[in-house]
């Protein structure tokens, strides 16, 4: 998934793709350990698409919190 495809997400909807995709690379593990999945690319891809939810999911909790100080600066004058 691309980054511009998860920063359109809601931050509920990524907390939820975040679960699935750990459930998913929980599986990939057990797979590619027990010789079921030969192909450890889609473990590598999951484990990237689930550090660009957390990526984009830490921007969008910095950014609410400048605008939050923002709004305090702004009220104070």
């Amino acid at each position: 998934m691309k980054v511009k495809e998860v920063r359109k997400k809601t931050e509920g909807e990524l907390q939820k793709m975040l679960k699935s995709q750990r459930e998913v690379m929980r599986d990939l593990r057990f797979k590619i350990s027990s010789k079921q999945h030969k192909d450890v690319r889609d473990y590598r891809e999951v484990k990237q698409t689930i550090a660009r939810i957390l990526t984009v999911l830490k921007e969008k909790k910095v950014l609410s919190k400048i605008k939050a100080v923002n709004k305090k600066d702004i009220n104070l004058k």
